[in-house]
Formats: structure tokens, sequence, C-alpha cells
């Protein structure tokens, strides 16, 4: 396979597929909101006061979209519109949740890498303007 190429086998499209929906910037926060129970629009973005409105909506219609996620409105004066994790979605907590674990364990490590091979690099840089 030549750099610069993708090859996704039948096997990994659904490995590829669930990394690409959790790999976005706002899906892993909009399930962590939604973790206790069924929230309202204005109540997710205030948790995640960063997304804006058109962001979180296009996160929560993927979501839907994808099963992981259901849209209940209440007709009333304004209507209200809930948002609650499926089964599925909620499925999705404990995998977010060992991967944030990991991130946490290894951050120091990651940290370490990067420094180590950003010096080397600069290094290198150095040699080669010489």
């Amino acid at each position: 396979m030549r750099r610069g190429t993708h090859h996704v086998t039948e096997s990994c499209r659904p490995v590829t597929e669930v990394l690409q929906l959790i790999g976005d910037k706002w899906t892993i926060l909009v399930v962590r909101s939604l973790h206790e129970g069924p929230r309202r629009f204005s109540e997710i973005r205030r948790d995640i006061p960063a997304v804006s409105q058109r962001m979180l909506t296009l996160t929560l219609r993927h979501l839907e979209r994808d099963g992981l996620v259901t849209r209940t409105m209440t007709p009333s004066i304004p209507p209200r519109v809930d948002y609650e994790l499926t089964k599925l979605g909620r499925s999705l907590l404990e995998p977010i949740s060992e991967l944030a674990q990991w991130a946490v364990s290894n951050s120091s490590a990651l940290d370490a890498a990067r420094a180590k091979f950003d010096a080397q690099n600069a290094k290198k840089r150095q040699l080669i303007r010489a």
C-alpha cells in the first residue's frame, strides 16, 4: 500500500466507522452529558459551553441517525424536546470511560514521548541548516 492511500477491508469497516464517530470533537462530550438521563438541548449546551448551536444540532442528529440517541418532542408551549441515550448509546459509556482512563494514566508518557521526538527533530533540523 502506498503512503497516503487508504484501504479499509470489510472486517475493518465497523471499527473505522466507530472511530470516526467518537473521534469527532463533540460526540464523546454529548454522550457524557446524557449519561444521567434525558436532557433538553439547552441543558446539553450548558454542559458543553464551547459547542455552537449548529454543531450541537448536527452532533445530536448524527447520534440519532446511528441509534445512539433518541429525540422526544413533547407538545407544549413552547415545545419541549428531550434527548436520551438509547441502550446502544449507554453501551458506549464503558469503552469511552476506559479510553478516558487510559488517556489520563498515560498523559505523562505521551508528553514525554512528544518532547523527546520534538527535541530529536530540532537537532536534525539544526544539522541540516549547518
